[in-house]
């Protein structure tokens, strides 16, 4: 599990653990790393109120989509189409120990048939993060799916098995990989600083060939 910048496609947190860790565990020990200035974009498999406020006590801000058969009131109707909501936790049958949410719902153009996204935000003031903005954002969240193809296809290679036979060797490799991946990203990110241009404009598996063929005449490149 991990925490990648969605422009950078840096990761600047993992957790590792057995297959039979759910991920949702994972990402709890992952909170701790948020700071305010953040957002956080999370898909409908993580939301619960425990989390959500253990993550929104971090002082970053949050928007996560929610599944479609959670109960969100309307409290207050915004003009941006957003609405002020109430999320809780499932002990709480009397529902009095609610946190506010605003809430923003839309769909995609083209696959209306699988009805509306809902997502959950804890900015709650339209005017600083509108709608349709937060709606157009939500969809970066799937820039961490090229974080883990860049890692796990163009690094790390087609056909390649993790080497160690026990536990502490594969965190060990697993985190080799973040860490050189990380380093690559640096690279990338320096260089899109310098021509004044995206980051997500440059290839990683340029770049990646670039490094490797530095690397051994350069010793001082660091991660």
């Amino acid at each position: 599990m991990v925490l990648a910048e969605c422009g950078t496609h840096a990761v600047f947190a993992a957790a590792t653990g057995p297959c039979t860790v759910a991920e949702t565990v994972l990402a709890d020990t992952l909170l701790p790393h948020l700071q305010p200035g953040m957002l956080l974009l999370a898909d409908r498999n993580f939301p619960g109120y425990d989390r959500w406020k253990a993550a929104a006590a971090t002082g970053a801000d949050l928007l996560w989509r929610v599944k479609s058969d959670v109960v969100l009131v309307v409290r207050e109707q915004y003009a941006d189409g957003s609405y002020l909501s109430e999320i809780y936790a499932a002990r709480d049958k009397r529902r009095v120990h609610g946190r506010l949410v605003r809430v923003v719902e839309y769909t995609v153009a083209g696959h209306e048939e699988a009805g509306p996204i809902r997502l959950i935000t804890t900015i709650l003031d339209p005017e600083q993060a509108p709608a349709a903005e937060l709606a157009a954002l939500y969809h970066e969240r799937w820039e961490v799916e090229g974080v883990l193809d860049e890692i796990k296809v163009h690094q790390r290679g087609p056909d390649v098995v993790l080497r160690s036979r026990y536990p502490d060797g594969v965190e060990q490799e697993v985190y080799g990989f973040l860490l050189v991946h990380h380093a690559v990203r640096q690279v990338m990110h320096q260089a899109a600083d310098r021509a004044g241009t995206d980051p997500d404009r440059l290839s990683f598996t340029r770049s990646l060939r670039v490094v490797r063929r530095q690397v051994p005449a350069q010793a001082a490149f660091s991660p």
